[in-house]
């Protein structure tokens, strides 16, 4: 079986290789020589120390790599090479529609193994799986957006995106199709959980557990899970085919062992397409399907071989899922399970030598679960680095404390959501059960988020030289031989490290005055201003969907060692620097919310009252000058003095240390920065950020001359805009400012010592 282990991860290799790397058309030349390799290995094995391994690893390499460039050619070209135009297309839809701030969105199939990405208007809700849909659209390539190489999209086999021009025709001929019967279910489950659980809290993290849908979880539940590593139990996987296993193994006698492995299995495999086929699920399915085959053939599984059969079967039906976050997160932690599991688990339990047997089954009980947990973050822990720049501490113990009730919560739910379809009232009453596990749950994350150190945070650039030595260490253990006093030295070198790391860290923004940073988070604004242990941040939000302000903000604070935040201002209420705000407030303890006291067609500024007044923050809404001492420098907020939009309405920030001084002027044009100097009598300043992202609208001849910046930072990312504009870059520079951009420089530090930069 190991041999189909080694055919499957070969061919994983190279199709892996061929996504990740960024080269292009070099696929089928590297399969040629691969192919010759393999047959001038085979033809001089006997004079060369050749096994028949490294002849099926050649041979895996060479057909994944032929594989990959025939994908492209028969499946992704034709389509690719209709994007960038309006044109004509017919399609079949998947699934349910759903609402979208601007009308909504479907996934749509184009043909065989190419789906897309239908955006219509509010009316396309009433779309379903298995109808026909023609019309006109504009054809966007799903892997490559503004010159940026995307991979969400084309891991889900997605690589089109359809911009509706009109409204399409629609076929009901194919609606009742069995081919779509798990979509109708999962909508049927989806609708009779709402219908179960009226606390939205309840809803909206069964949804996420047993449907993989976390949309509607709240941002501080979100968060809570997030910050203390139990992510995984919203991402359908191996742990909820475990949890369905059991369930069915409950209600199956062990005599009907035939009868339990066969419902078991068409189970598994109607609940991998109802949840939408991700690669966790998938990869869970297989492996699951066969643990409970192999006895019945009397064969031994073997885990690895059935990791790389379900590796294999993935990269069959989309070799782009090897880009995909969920396959490499899947995988990472499912090979750290099947390699060190086992081990870690028998040296955890070899350190209790006693005879007393309860002692002994508490002693087993932790090592399996911590023995889990860190096999699984040895292989995960780089990518949740480089994914989302955060490594969990207190995971381990999260998920011993809240993993088992989770599972639980699964099977109860489950049945409460299947007695539904037959009463409802009793479904009502068993569901109970479901509210004190769920938020037994959420009190654990939420407890456990507020201790100390839960979670590090690579915004610190110390720790990621931190954790090469940590894999270093690591690697040393292993390849040597003793005793277990390495380990606990190795431990003992590992942990004076770290708290070296967070030290020099934390030192290095206590020094000067006064700091000022502006965090890149692409098309938007997110400044932290912060003098010894005070900061304030003004703006929090991106247009970038792939970015989340409130997160890099989060990340950024907590690496700086701040326990809270004095204020957070808001200029205005656009999403470019509003729409982290709600991430930021759900993660970061903040004193004060400063707002512009003027009206807001989108409705931010209420959902902004309603999340201070959830998290205990005080409002405080401009009408005056207002001052606020942050350390040893002072925070000075101007109210609105323009007319027209939001743009022109917003507050101005001025932050002094000394004779330094930091100007923040949100998204104000020309004629509103002329009327800000004659308001108010402004100082020359140091550093001013630049208004608008840029534009050819703001940063006036006359307002430059008046504030005189020496350094001028535009918080820009991807647009459409033209941003920033080369008049304003153009104006900025005879006006003798030296400029720096977010999307050339990324976070831009100024710290002032002593009045000087």
């Amino acid at each position: 079986m190991r041999t189909f282990a080694t055919i499957s991860f070969s061919f994983a290799a190279g199709i892996f290789a061929a996504v990740l790397l960024p080269w292009e058309g070099w696929y089928l030349w590297a399969a040629c020589g691969f192919a010759v390799c393999a047959v001038a290995a085979g033809l001089l094995r006997c004079r060369l120390p050749l096994s028949g391994r490294e002849l099926l690893i050649l041979c895996s390499l060479a057909i994944a790599l032929a594989y990959f460039d025939m994908y492209q050619t028969l499946i992704c070209r034709p389509a690719l090479e209709l994007c960038g135009e309006t044109r004509p297309f017919s399609a079949v839809v998947a699934d349910y529609p759903v609402a979208t701030e601007r009308g909504s969105k479907v996934t749509v199939r184009l043909g065989p193994g190419v789906k897309a990405i239908y955006y219509g208007d509010e009316d396309d809700v009433v779309l379903r799986p298995g109808q026909r849909i023609t019309g006109t659209a504009f054809w966007q390539n799903a892997g490559r957006i503004r010159e940026n190489n995307i991979s969400t999209f084309t891991a889900r086999g997605v690589f089109v995106l359809l911009y509706a021009k009109g409204d399409p025709a629609v076929e009901l001929v194919g609606e009742g199709s069995l081919l779509y019967l798990p979509q109708r279910a999962a909508h049927a489950v989806k609708e009779m959980i709402g219908r179960i659980w009226e606390d939205p809290t309840t809803e909206s993290f069964l949804l996420a557990e047993l449907m993989g849908d976390r949309s509607h979880i709240a941002e501080e539940d979100d968060a809570a899970i997030s910050e203390t590593g139990l992510s995984h139990l919203f991402a359908v996987s191996g742990l909820h085919c475990a949890f369905l296993v059991t369930l069915l193994g409950l209600l199956i006698p062990p005599a009907r062992r035939r009868l339990y492995c066969a419902v078991s299995i068409a189970v598994l495999l109607f609940y991998m397409v109802m949840v939408g086929m991700s690669p966790s699920v998938v990869r869970a399915c297989i492996m699951q399907i066969a643990l409970l085959v192999a006895p019945l053939f009397k064969r031994d599984s073997d885990s690895l071989t059935s990791l790389g059969a379900a590796l294999l079967v993935l990269l069959l039906l989309n070799p782009y899922a090897a880009g995909g976050i969920s396959l490499q997160m899947s995988f990472a932690a499912t090979l750290g399970l099947v390699l060190l599991s086992g081990r870690l688990h028998g040296f955890f339990t070899g350190l209790y030598r006693g005879g007393k047997r309860r002692v002994k089954r508490g002693v087993s009980l932790l090592s399996a679960n911590l023995s889990a947990s860190l096999s699984v973050m040895v292989f995960t822990v780089p990518l949740t680095a480089y994914y989302f720049n955060i490594l969990t501490l207190i995971s381990p113990l999260s998920n011993f404390l809240a993993v088992p009730v989770a599972g639980w919560n699964f099977m109860a739910g489950l049945v409460s959501v299947l007695l539904g379809f037959v009463w409802l009232p009793a479904a009502r009453l068993t569901g109970w059960l479901n509210w004190g596990l769920v938020h037994y749950v959420l009190l654990v994350a939420r407890w456990l988020a507020y201790l100390p150190l839960h979670a590090l945070y690579f915004s610190n650039r110390y720790l990621k030289y931190w954790l090469t030595y940590l894999y270093v260490l690591l690697g040393v253990c292993l390849a040597s031989h003793g005793s277990r006093r390495r380990w606990f030295l190795a431990g003992l070198l590992a942990a004076a490290s770290l708290a070296l790391c967070l030290g020099l860290n934390s030192a290095e923004y206590r020094y000067g005055t006064m700091g000022a940073m502006a965090l890149d988070v692409g098309q938007g604004e997110c400044v932290l201003l912060y003098s010894g242990s005070d900061a304030v941040l003004v703006d929090c939000g991106s247009s970038n969907s792939f970015i989340s302000a409130g997160n890099r903000a989060a990340d950024q604070i907590g690496s700086m060692g701040l326990q809270r935040l004095r204020a957070v201002v808001l200029t205005h209420y656009h999403a470019d620097h509003a729409n982290g705000m709600f991430t930021l407030l759900s993660r970061v303890e903040v004193d004060q919310l400063l707002l512009p006291d003027i009206d807001d067609e989108f409705g931010v500024r209420d959902r902004l009252i309603e999340a201070a007044q959830r998290h205990g923050v005080q409002l405080v809404f401009i009408r005056e000058p207002s001052r606020l001492p942050v350390g040893k420098a002072e925070l000075t907020v101007f109210p609105p003095i323009g007319q027209g939009d939001m743009n022109e309405q917003g507050l101005t920030v001025l932050c002094s240390a000394g004779d330094f001084d930091v100007l923040i002027t949100g998204d104000m044009a020309g004629t509103t920065e002329k009327h800000l100097i004659q308001t108010y009598d402004l100082p020359d300043v140091e550093v001013l950020v630049v208004s608008h992202h840029g534009s050819r609208h703001s940063s006036s001849e006359l307002f430059l001359e008046a504030v005189q910046p020496e350094t001028a930072i535009i918080c820009v990312g991807e647009n459409s805009y033209g941003h920033p504009a080369e008049e304003a870059l153009r104006r900025l520079s005879v006006a003798g400012a030296e400029i720096y951009r977010t999307d050339m420089h990324g976070n831009i530090l100024i710290t002032v010592h002593g009045g000087e930069d």
